[in-house]
């Protein structure tokens, strides 16, 4: 039998990789939607909540490899924005404990900017390399709408998986548990 730190890690990533599939789903669903106006990027909120709240559950390498899988399904460059997914997450796993005691605020105000400069260097990067680029209007409109959902992902995160900010105790114990 698995103990039960192990277990929790086990069973998070399993949520995790879930949940990043029922999104990833409904993307894939032909629905046409009420208006052009884009939508903001659910997934990469969903990822910041998880690696801010528990970031032994979110391993790097789950991370690339669900980006991944969505570069391929949904036609993107592969491989370039799991990179930048990869960049943003570690700078967020790596400020983790001293974001920790921070109010929510100052957590959402750290993941836009950083949300930002990840959308940023994915724009400079196709822009280099002469990749197909979106417009500008519909990547701002887009980073605005991901930026305002991100309390939303958070709170839904909170009530309906019950995902909520380790403690420093039990940030003590997965240290030696290792």
């Amino acid at each position: 039998m698995i103990d039960g730190p192990k277990r929790n890690i086990i069973l998070g990533g399993i949520g995790y990789c879930l949940c990043m599939a029922l999104l990833l789903f409904v993307r894939l669903l032909p629905i046409d939607g009420f208006s052009r106006w884009p939508g903001p990027d659910i997934a990469m909120c969903l990822t910041f909540v998880w690696v801010l709240r528990r970031p032994d559950q979110v391993p790097a390498l789950l991370v690339v490899l669900i980006f991944l899988i969505e570069d391929v399904l949904l036609y993107r460059p592969p491989g370039l924005w799991p990179l930048f997914m990869l960049l943003g997450t570690e700078a967020a796993r790596s400020r983790e404990v001293r974001w920790r005691d921070q109010p929510f605020v100052l957590e959402w105000l750290r993941v836009s900017i950083l949300m930002g400069a990840m959308i940023l260097g994915y724009r400079i990067v196709q822009f280099t390399f002469l990749l197909p680029v979106p417009s500008l209007g519909q990547v701002l409109l887009q980073y605005i709408a991901t930026v305002m959902v991100y309390p939303v992902v958070a709170l839904a995160a909170r009530l309906l998986i019950g995902l909520r900010r380790i403690s420093p105790v039990e940030a003590e114990m997965m240290r030696y548990a290792r």
